[in-house]
């Protein structure tokens, strides 16, 4: 389905009835990545997935897509669709997006799940990668999304989950390069959101790889210790969906039903 948003358009998937679930996608994903958790999801729950700015089928709105503007995407279909509550759950970028949508309309929130995401800041190291990855990107962008895609994954999982590898890189391949480039400018841009949080009144969990790359995990273990945000950490990589897809399947429908 396409929303008209801002002269441009927003794609969008809702399935089934009952409780709603807010699906965000990750950095170079779509709501394609989804396609097997909704089947199951959907049986009792509405599930929506949104295609975040300039990714999947939805329009780039500029070259640079902050958290804040995505979450004001999402927040437009969801008014669309007369969402008043909802579990979300957002992927890596996705969580990002999620955490400034939670800063814009808390009580939107029934429960909210970072999925191998972060409420931290990008640090100089950081912010300076993503740089030189824009620039690299308008070179050869093709290299450039295979040398990072491989990074998002366990090294024994890119072997055992091969044929999930290689759509998902295809998938990847489909972003657009202003997409591409105004969401590294976005995630760039975004602040510090614990206590976003920490504050927010809802059920809260952080699911995390153990060999996830990308995410420290002990230090959101020791940041999280007082607080009352759940941890699940699963034994691979950034990409649970794919690497630990049976035991996320589960942790996120009895995070939602609990």
């Amino acid at each position: 389905m396409i929303l008209n948003y801002k002269n441009s358009s927003i794609h969008y998937t809702t399935e089934g009835e009952g409780n709603p679930i807010v699906l965000l996608h990750g950095f170079l994903e779509s709501v394609a990545m989804w396609q097997d958790l909704v089947t199951e999801f959907s049986t009792t729950n509405n599930v929506i997935c949104i295609d975040l700015l300039g990714h999947g089928e939805t329009d780039c709105i500029g070259y640079v897509h902050t958290m804040e503007a995505m979450a004001e995407a999402v927040l437009a279909v969801l008014e669309h669709l007369n969402i008043e509550n909802a579990h979300v759950v957002g992927h890596s970028m996705g969580g990002y997006v999620a955490l400034a949508l939670a800063e814009q309309k808390p009580e939107l929130f029934k429960g909210l799940c970072l999925m191998n995401s972060t409420y931290e800041a990008d640090d100089n190291a950081r912010k300076l990668i993503r740089t030189r990855a824009s620039e690299m990107a308008q070179q050869n962008f093709e290299v450039l999304v295979k040398m990072s895609f491989a990074n998002l994954f366990a090294p024994e999982s890119k072997v055992k989950h091969e044929a999930a590898y290689d759509k998902s890189l295809q998938l990847a391949l489909k972003t657009p390069l202003q997409g591409y480039i105004a969401a590294q400018e976005g995630m760039k841009l975004r602040p510090d959101r614990f206590n976003i949080l920490k504050n927010l009144k809802c059920k809260k969990i952080i699911i995390a790889g153990r060999k996830d790359s990308l995410i420290d995990t002990d230090q959101i273990i020791e940041k999280i210790r007082t607080t009352d945000i759940d941890l699940v950490e699963f034994s691979e990589g950034h990409m649970s969906y794919i690497e630990n897809k049976s035991e996320l399947s589960y942790n996120i429908l009895h995070f939602v039903e609990k």
